[in-house]
Order: C-alpha cells, then structure tokens, then sequence
C-alpha cells in the first residue's frame, strides 16, 4: 500500500464520528483525490450503512453514487488515541484508527479488502494506534 507521509495525521482528536469522517475528506481533498461533493457523500455512506469495521477501525468512503466525485484513487489514515464513537452512547464502537478512501473504478474494493484483511488481528490495530511517528505506520503497513 503506497501512503505518501502527508496522507497520515497523528494524535487527532474528534468530538463525533461526521467530523472525524469530514476530516478524512477533507484530506482526500487536499491531495487532489476527490471533488467536495465526495465528502457529504461519505457522510451519507455512513449513514446508510456505518463504515465501522471493528477492532477499533473506520473506513470511511463515499456512496457508489458518489464515485463521479473521485478523480483518483487515494487514501489517508488518522490516528484517534482517544477514540471516537461510531455508535451510540448505548452500543458504543470506538474507533482508534481511521482509514478514509476514495477509489477510481474498484480500487475502493481492493483497499477495503487489504485493510480489512490487515485489521483482523486487532494487533496490528494496535501498532498503528499505538505509533509515535508516520514513519512507524508506514513500516507497519509495508510488512502487511
């Protein structure tokens, strides 16, 4: 997985899940990846089906409708030692890492796949929330 260094954020911080995901899209639109439309789009994509993933990862991404909106394909990953709720105060899902993505065509499938597949063992999860330095979060993925 190519990660250029500016597509990692360490230490953030949200009060909410919508800006956490907006942060996320924001970065994607930052590294030319997406129009801004793409943002409200991983919103609603949330929405209609939550992007939590569990041990503690998000993946958000925009609603198939949306791919117009993806210029190329792109992700970025947001450290939140502290978590965000991606459920409710009843059924809380607390995500630690974050992995926003906008692919072009089915790329968005392959990286949801590759990072599904590396966050299955919660213990990767935990190198990356745990990471001091984007270039530990690198390392980390490139052993994936």
């Amino acid at each position: 997985m190519n990660l250029p260094m500016d597509m990692i954020e360490l230490n953030q911080s949200f009060t909410t899940k919508e800006e956490a995901i907006r942060f996320c899209g924001k970065k994607l639109f930052e590294a030319g990846c997406i129009e801004a439309d793409y943002i409200d789009a991983m919103i609603e994509r949330n929405d209609l089906l939550s992007v939590y993933m569990g041990n503690f990862i998000a993946i958000p991404h925009g609603t198939d409708e949306a791919k117009r909106y993806v210029k190329k394909s792109g992700i970025c990953i947001v450290q939140v030692p502290e978590g965000v709720n991606f459920g409710t105060a009843e059924e809380p899902q607390i995500v630690t890492v974050l992995f926003g993505i906008a692919g072009v065509g089915d790329d968005h499938l392959a990286l949801i796949q590759q990072i599904a597949l590396y966050c299955s063992d919660v213990n990767n999860v935990v190198l990356l929330a745990d990471a001091l330095d984007k270039e530990e979060i690198i390392r980390q993925l490139q052993m994936a």
